[in-house]
C-alpha cells in the first residue's frame, strides 16, 4: 500500500499538550494513518493514504487552536 507523507508548519505549538491537540484533530481526517507533531520545530508530519486537502488540514489545525502556515 502506498502512502503519502506530508510535513506541515504549524504556528503556536509550545508543548506536548499542543502536539497532542493538533495530532488528534488531524488524525480524524479520512485516510490519515499517523500524525507526529513536534512543538520545538512547529512541524507536523502526516502520513495518509492519499494527498490531503490542505483546507481540510487547515480546518483541523484551526479546530485545535493553532494556525497552519503551510507545507514545510
Amino acid at each position: 500500500m502506498t502512502t503519502v507523507t506530508t510535513v506541515y508548519k504549524v504556528t503556536g505549538m509550545s508543548c506536548g499538550h499542543c502536539e497532542g491537540s493538533v495530532s488528534e484533530e488531524i488524525s480524524q481526517l479520512p485516510g490519515v494513518s499517523s500524525v507526529k507533531a513536534v512543538a520545538s520545530t512547529g512541524e507536523v508530519t502526516v502520513v495518509s493514504a492519499a494527498p490531503l486537502d490542505e483546507e481540510a488540514v487547515r480546518a483541523a489545525v484551526d479546530e485545535a487552536g493553532y494556525e497552519l502556515a503551510g507545507q514545510a
